[in-house]
């Protein structure tokens, strides 16, 4: 995909599988509601005492992966690699549940029109995780040639 094809395609998800590094040395994979800032910066929202915020504070370096179909000729992909950083700003936390749960289809309400003691409740115990992208691999088996089936083939499937 060309860097445009990879934005578009960010925009359009909303799901995210965030692997990071766990304590034991294996990938510690969640899946994620995730927002695609301007600047291709990946932020998301989570509980501050989660295993995945543990591990980042270890060891910055995560993968994200955002895919798409359910056929092998619609699969489309984009793995980024990049640091994260742990950010504890309740205003931008909140922002950032908003948005990530609009894309859902789930829109939160304005933060304005939040009472402070739900406010408060909301991000309480989250923190705002923010991933500086810094390599990009994208793949899209639509722009892949049509393959024909080998005559041998089409015979044993009737």
């Amino acid at each position: 995909m060309s860097d445009e094809e990879i934005r578009d395609f960010l925009r359009e998800g909303h799901t995210m599988t965030l692997v990071t590094n766990g304590p034991r040395g294996y990938p510690h994979a969640v899946a994620m509601f995730f927002v695609l800032g301007e600047d291709a910066m990946i932020r998301f929202a989570t509980y501050a005492s989660s295993q995945k915020v543990r591990n980042i504070e270890r060891d910055p370096r995560v993968t994200l992966l955002v895919e798409a179909g359910s056929s092998y000729a619609e699969l489309r992909g984009v793995m980024i690699e990049g640091r994260a950083g742990i950010e504890r700003d309740p205003d931008r936390t909140l922002a950032t549940m908003i948005e990530a749960n609009a894309g859902s289809g789930h829109a939160l309400p304005d933060p304005a029109r939040i009472p402070p003691e739900v406010k408060e409740r909301m991000v309480g115990k989250r923190v705002l995780v923010t991933v500086r992208p810094e390599r990009f691999v994208s793949w899209d088996h639509g722009k892949l040639p049509a393959h024909k089936t080998p005559a041998a083939l089409r015979n044993t499937l009737g």
